[in-house]
Parts: C-alpha cells; structure tokens; sequence
C-alpha cells in the first residue's frame, strides 16, 4: 500500500533540502537543554552576539546613618562591582567515521552511537565549565558534616538575597555524588534522572538537589535558580551562512548546529557541530561553596535517621 498523501518521506525531506540526521542530533540536544533548564529553574536563554564578554558582579550595601524622630530617613547606597568576566566564543567540533567502521560494526552503531556520545560530551563539557565557575563563589564558610553544609549554604544564599532585596526564587544546591550517598548511608531515598542529571526535589528543604561528580568531595555549592542564566550564540546566524556554512538547527532557541557530509577523499562521514553556550551566575557572591571539614561518616549515624525521614518524603513528591 502506498504512503498516504502528504507523508514526509525520506525522498522528500532530502528534496526539500532536509537532513533527517542533523534535524534528530540538534532536536535532541534542544529537548536535553530543555529538561535541564526546567530542573535548575532556569530563566529564558538569553541570546549574545558573538566575542560578547559576560560580567558577573559582586553586591555591597552600605548603610547610611539613621536619623531623628520624623526626619527624612537617608537611603542607603547599594553598590555592583564587577567581579568575573568571561568571553562568549564560537566553539567548533568534528568527528569522522570511515565506511570501514560501518561495515564492521553497521550504520547504527558507527554513526548513531558515534553522534550520541558526540552530544552527551558537548553537554558534559558545558555542565563542567558552569561547576568550574560556581566553586570560586565567594560566599564561602566550613562546616563539620554534610546536613549543617548544605544548610548553611542555603543560608548564606538566602541571607545575600535578603540583603541587596531581591527575588531570589528557590535555592539549588549542587553536592558530590559520593558525599550523598555516604550521608544517607542505607537509607531509602528516591532520586530522579534526566539526560543524565541526578537530581532530588524538596531534600532538605531544598528546591532542587543536583548530585554531581563535578562536584568534588567535600564541597557543596548553593545559588538561587534567578542567578543563573543560559546565554548563547546562534548557529544559524545569517553572517555565517555568507562564508558558505550551512548548520541546521530546530526549535525557537538555535543552541547549536549541526551539519554531516561525506569527504571522498578519505571515504569519511564528517559531523561538525557549533555553538556558543554558557551558564553564568550573574552574582559571583550570590554563589556559596562551603566546606565540609570532616569526613561525613563521623556524623552519619546520627545525621543519617534525620536524611532518611526527610528523602523518603521528598522522594514520594518528586
């Protein structure tokens, strides 16, 4: 039976100039970005022209002198000074793979698995260079386990905020993966997973809990979700089409482009990705790093009833 009319068959979409591969990799990497953003509870992208150099800054408040029964009240002096600065670049990324990888291994296993490793890497190289970033915040204090860590980042967080009268939103806490588990000993606790992010809701009273291996041990890493913004260059900017590039991209936000070509030369599939992408915290000294000064088995036993009781809640509601 023939295909029904108006069906977008292969044939078709290569005639209108489609590449159902590259539409499948930056489709996909847009959904990840999409999940992950909705877990950290982060604001819209914001898109940046190229060379475009990113500024976090630090808040002071200065308060002025009061003053008397019924006299005008002096307005204290909030002051931004930057603190890091970072330039937003173009990234460029190739892989190849030879026909004689595919007749070994077959086209789903030389090229598929080759482009999802390509796109799990991309995502893990941006995840890395944010926690790179949010460990030299300068909130910093050292407490003795896990529990009183976390809570006193979520404080230091919360008391920032409440100091230059901003919005904060919710906190998000991001802790190793090993000081986790070591804190929760048997207990058990339901964590959640997406595009390989582990994460737990209302831990704590946290929003939201990322439990990474970026993070080292012994350190954990608090903002709030309002402090940390996606920005990005757009692959599929018209200046780059004018020296012949084509990238294909999808979806309302481009956050990268993808093209794949053969080279005959060397009887290789090429696949090209580009893109410009970086979360940043607007407030460096909006980000706690505390320190955990011990080992968290010290307190464990007596810490690990109170985690218990807390996760089993939290995980029934996430």
């Amino acid at each position: 039976m023939p295909a029904s009319t108006n069906t977008n068959t292969a044939s078709a979409m290569s005639t209108a100039g489609l590449r159902p591969r590259e539409i499948d990799f930056v489709t996909r990497f847009n959904k990840s970005w999409e999940s992950l953003r909705e877990i950290l509870g982060v604001m819209r992208p914001i898109r940046k022209q190229p060379g475009t150099t990113l500024v976090s800054v630090e808040a002071s408040v200065t308060l002025a002198e009061s003053v008397g029964e019924g006299e005008e009240i002096n307005l204290s002096e909030v002051t931004y000074v930057p603190s890091t600065k970072t330039d937003l670049t173009v990234k460029k990324y190739k892989t190849s793979t030879t026909i004689e990888a595919v007749e070994k291994y077959g086209a789903e296993l030389a090229v598929e698995k080759t482009d999802e490793a390509f796109l799990n890497e991309l995502q893990t190289m941006i995840l890395g260079d944010f926690y790179a970033f949010a460990l030299t915040g300068t909130l910093t204090d050292t407490e003795p386990d896990f529990q009183l860590a976390v809570a006193m980042a979520i404080g230091l967080v919360s008391d920032k905020w409440k100091k230059m009268h901003k919005g904060a939103g919710e906190t998000i806490v991001f802790v190793n993966t090993l000081d986790f588990y070591r804190y929760l000993g048997t207990s058990k606790i339901v964590t959640q997973m997406s595009n390989g992010i582990e994460y737990i809701k209302g831990f704590m009273g946290v929003n939201t809990m990322v439990i990474t291996s970026d993070i080292p041990e012994g350190k954990v890493v608090a903002t709030v979700q309002d402090n940390v913004d996606l920005y990005y260059i757009d692959p599929g900017d018209s200046s780059f089409s004018k020296l012949g590039l084509e990238y294909t991209v999808a979806g309302e936000t481009n956050l990268i482009g993808f093209h794949a070509e053969g080279n005959y030369d060397r009887a290789v599939g090429n696949a090209y990705a580009l893109m410009g992408m970086k979360l940043w915290a607007e407030y460096h000294d909006g980000i706690a790093v505390v320190t955990i000064a011990t080992d968290a088995t010290d307190t464990g036993d007596g810490d690990g009833g109170d985690g218990s009781d807390e996760g089993d809640g939290a995980g029934g509601n996430g």
